[in-house]
């Protein structure tokens, strides 16, 4: 019966009700895209072309390119969607609050960024956080104003 919600709507489509999992499945795709293509680990996409690179002789080959554009069409893509949500103050805002949260939370002694690479996974977080916030936000404004946000520049 509940499969049948929105066919009860008249739609015939599956629904595209937003709710927090929708959200924590935008949050968990954002983190994977940022934390594979660089984290302060030697597990990200950074460190492994790194390594090719530094190797005498240099062993970079085909397979760095293909998971390099990969990633980049996967960045492009998150980016893209986030930019057209938010635009630029928008981004500017969530970024200046996200660095007010973070301040607060290492004022009060709830986090600890006292390291370059306990700082380096906060800010990671923090992006793709934002991002997950970006690719959200069209539904997070439909449900506080009634409004659809229409993109006119695809005529």
């Amino acid at each position: 019966m509940a499969a049948k919600k929105s066919e009860q709507r008249g739609s015939g489509r599956p629904s595209r009700e937003f709710n927090f999992l929708s959200f924590l499945w935008r949050f968990v795709a954002s983190l994977i895209l940022v934390l594979i293509s660089y984290n302060p680990t030697e597990y990200s996409y950074w460190a492994w072309l790194m390594r090719a690179l530094n190797a005498e002789p240099s062993s970079i080959g085909p397979e760095h390119f293909v998971v390099g554009v990969v990633l980049l069409i996967g960045w492009v893509i998150l980016l893209a969607a986030t930019q057209r949500s938010l635009g630029f103050l928008g981004l500017m805002l969530g970024g200046a609050l996200l660095g007010g949260v973070v301040w607060l939370l290492v004022d009060i002694g709830w986090l600890n960024v006292a390291t370059v690479s306990s700082a380096t996974w906060v800010g990671l977080v923090c992006v793709a956080f934002l991002l997950a916030v970006g690719l959200s936000w069209s539904h997070v404004w439909r449900r506080l104003t009634g409004q659809f946000e229409v993109d006119d520049g695809d005529n």
